[in-house]
């Protein structure tokens, strides 16, 4: 896996974070896995503050549905956006993370959160291949 430096963290010495680079292959898939409730489900919400886009680290089937899966913060303080392009042959998510609008100005505190987001799709998922727009 290559790896940009993102920040550095003062935690008990200086620890550089390292953030995945997306492949130049644009038919790299997120790997399938089964549901995982121990996820937190975030609701889609279109309004995000300062919108990034974040890696899907994962996806899984829910029924004719798809669920993808990421890390993000807590759902009070960080909410995220899919935007879907369906061909007959693929189904290509692209997230964004950000801040609802509510949160704008909130403290928030700094916690990973294994996230997951039901995306709407126009026909059921079947045998079409899953791709992150940033991949």
């Amino acid at each position: 896996m290559r790896c940009a430096i993102s920040s550095l963290v003062l935690v008990a010495g200086v620890v550089l974070a390292c953030a995945p680079v997306a492949s130049a292959d644009p038919t790299a898939a997120p790997p399938e896995v089964p549901l995982d409730p121990s996820r937190v489900t975030f609701v889609d919400n279109p309004w995000l503050v300062d919108p990034q886009p974040m890696n899907i680290e994962s996806w899984s089937r829910n029924g004719d549905g798809l669920v993808v899966n990421f890390t993000s913060g807590v759902p009070d303080c960080y909410a995220v956006h899919a935007d879907v392009t369906e061909t007959p042959d693929t189904v290509t998510v692209e997230l964004r993370g950000g801040s609802p609008p509510e949160a704008v100005g909130r403290i928030c505190i700094l916690l990973a959160v294994m996230g997951s987001l039901d995306v709407p799709l126009q026909s059921p998922l079947g045998d079409r291949q899953v791709l992150d727009k940033l991949r």
